[in-house]
Parts: C-alpha cells; structure tokens; sequence
C-alpha cells in the first residue's frame, strides 16, 4: 500500500512539473488562455514591426508559440498610438507619430493617451510578475519594466473611458466622440492578471471573436466574472488576431483569411 501510494505521489509531481504553462479553452465564440507559473514570464515579449504585418507573420517571424495583437496603430502612416518596450527599451513611441499632433482633437488630449494603461512584465529583484498600470505609473522600488505594451482601456479594477481618451463627453455629460468602438459589439483581445492564494499570478486572456463580439461594459464584466484582479483592453475589432499551434483567429472567421496587418505584438517564444 505504500508503494501503491509512493508512486502515486511520484505520478503528480511528475505531472505538476510538466504540466502545460499555457492552457487554451473556446466558449461561445470567447478563447480563454490562462498564462501560468514563472517560467512563461521569461518568454513573453512585446514586439512591433517597422512596416505593418499579420499576426500570422509575427508569429511564424518570431518561431512563437503563441502570438496575438496588442498596441494601437495609424494604418494611414503605419505607426504606433501606443507606447512599445522590449528588453527595457521603448521600441514604440506615439510622441513620433505626427498625426498625433496634426489632429487638433489628439494633441489638445496628448496626455491622455500617452497615459493609457499597459500590460508590463517586470523583473523586482530577479523575481519576474506581471503588472496592469497607466503609462506614466511608476513600478514599485527594486522593479523595472522588461516588456510592456499599451492599449487601453483599464477595465478592472476601474473602468477608464474619458480618462483614456476612449469617449469624450460635452458639458452636458452626453458622448460626443468615441474610440476604438468601445460603445458597440465588437471583436475584442482582452488580457488581465489573477492573483491565487499563495500569491502567484496568472495572466488570462480573452480573444473574443466575431461570433460573441462584445462592448467595452460587457467585456469588463467577462474580466470580471473570471475574477481577476486587473485587466484591460489591446486593440481590437478588425485587428483581434489569434495563433496557436494550429489555431488561427482573425476577427472575420473567414477560411483563408490571413487578418489585418499590424503593429504590435504579444509574442510567448517557444
């Protein structure tokens, strides 16, 4: 018997060891990825190209083992909204993007966007975590910023839409501009972070295709109903783009179709 049980005890920590660090599921047109343990840490990166790309290229670019879509981007001038670091450089910055300024709607609310929220991995003394933040927040002490992209909105723990520049409201409080479509059903790349009992993190995401397409409210509550801590928006519509193994999602759903070209990129290196 306690061989029986010896072995047993052998069997799951052989299987805790190798058991999958990226869990894919599908729901009702919603992919569901959980990211889990620290190794996976190590292999995420956030990339961008100079010219516009598929996810499907970066994918195969990059030899990833999982790639989706993450920053805003002009497609009229091919750069970036959204600010980019890769290898603790910022690779990506919007304040060179001059149609920023051309227009006079996006440079009267520059700090706006240049504070929207980023998913940052960082490293805090040699021990890598995962952190959901505005911009221009500072890490704690001991933590800089590996890789990070931008996108927004922040969903949890609070809904950011005017702080973000997402919607724009007269003096009355009625809605006089919308961005990103975050108002209406829309395809939508979702990623969050889960904090577990003994401390460790999760980071889930969502890519929510054409067949459940969603608003920026309904998309906050999914976050939610899932029990994460923090969570925000990438881009989404058109540009919601998943690969993964033989798994290729564009926001049509349409055989053959490789997807929207592209700026920026969530890469899991094999």
């Amino acid at each position: 018997m306690k061989k029986i049980l010896l072995v047993l005890t052998m069997f799951i920590s052989i299987s805790a060891v190798f058991a999958a660090p990226i869990d894919v599921s599908y729901d009702d047109g919603i992919y569901h990825i959980i990211l889990s343990g620290d190794k996976i840490k190590k292999k995420i990166q956030f990339v961008s190209s100079p010219n516009l790309i598929t996810n499907r290229e970066a994918h195969n670019r990059g030899e990833s083992l999982l790639t989706i879509n993450a920053g805003f981007f002009d497609p009229n001038n091919e750069k970036t909204i959204s600010y980019i670091v890769n290898d603790s450089q910022t690779v990506e910055d919007p304040l060179f993007n001059e149609n920023i300024n051309l227009n006079p709607i996006l440079r009267q609310n520059l700090q706006k966007i240049l504070r929207r929220t980023e998913f940052r991995v960082l490293d805090c003394d040699s021990k890598l975590k995962y952190e959901i933040a505005p911009h221009n927040a500072k890490t704690d002490f001991m933590c800089s910023v590996i890789t990070s992209a931008q996108g927004g909105p922040q969903l949890l723990p609070k809904l950011r839409l005017e702080e973000e520049l997402f919607i724009m409201k007269d003096e009355e409080g009625n809605i006089i501009r919308e961005s990103a479509s975050v108002l209406h059903k829309v395809p939508r790349t979702l990623i969050g972070i889960k904090t577990l009992p003994k401390g460790e993190q999760e980071a889930h995401i969502f890519i929510v295709t054409n067949e459940h397409p969603m608003t920026i409210y309904e998309a906050r509550d999914l976050c939610a109903k899932h029990g994460l801590d923090s969570a925000m928006a990438f881009d989404g519509g058109s540009s919601t783009s998943l690969d993964y193994k033989k798994i290729h999602v564009v926001s049509t759903q349409e055989s053959g179709d490789t997807g929207r070209a592209l700026k920026s990129f969530m890469i899991i290196k094999k």
